[in-house]
Order: structure tokens, then sequence, then C-alpha cells
């Protein structure tokens, strides 16, 4: 009896630790890949990524217009001011959206790279 009760708590402690690293796991942000300015990478936010929401975006899918950051597939605009605008750490844009899907009308974040604005 006392054997089983063991048994039982030992396989609950080991279904709840797992349970915990997988949120834990779930909650880091992931890494942008390395380029010239960042040969080694950088990690995204987690305010706007969990772990599959960010990616580079090539030059052509973001433009600049009178009041903001204008996401070509989209037509979303980002106002200069708004709070979803973060400091790209190289050269490239990087769009966050819901499970990286890049239709998503709207985006959680936009890195945007220094450029002399």
């Amino acid at each position: 009896m006392l054997k089983n009760l063991s048994i039982a708590i030992l396989v609950s402690a080991v279904g709840f630790g797992g349970s915990m690293l997988v949120f834990a796991t779930e909650a880091w942000p992931h890494e942008a890949i390395p380029t010239a300015a960042q040969p080694l990478g950088w990690t995204y936010g987690w305010e706007c990524c969990s772990g599959l929401d960010c990616a580079q975006a090539a030059d052509e899918a973001v433009s600049t217009g009178p009041t903001g950051y204008r996401i070509t597939m989209t037509g979303e605009v980002i106002g200069y001011a708004d709070k979803r605008i973060k400091r790209s750490r190289d050269e490239f844009y990087h769009r966050c959206t819901h499970g990286g899907n890049l239709n998503d009308p709207k985006s959680i974040c936009l890195y945007v790279p220094d450029r002399g604005l």
C-alpha cells in the first residue's frame, strides 16, 4: 500500500513538474537569426513573442509614411509613437504576429532598425 502511494505521488510530481517545464519554456522568447550586425543573433522581447510569433521581415514588407509604418501585405499602419514599435537590434525589420501568421491583419510588435530617422 505504501509503495503504491509513493509511486502515485512520484508520478503526480513528475507530471506537475513536466507541466511547469512546458509552461516555462513556452513563455521564453525566441531569437532573431544571426546577421552581420548581430552575429550571435538576439532575443525578441517577451511582450512580443511566445516562441513562434516573431520573424525577420523583408525590407519591402514594411514601408514608412507620414503617419507610421505600413505593413505591405495587410495594409496595417502602426503609428510612429505606438507602443508596439520596438528598436531592432540589427539592420532588419522584425514583425510579430499571432502564431507567426504573416497574413494576420494586426501586429503584436514591429521591431524597426535604426535608419537615421
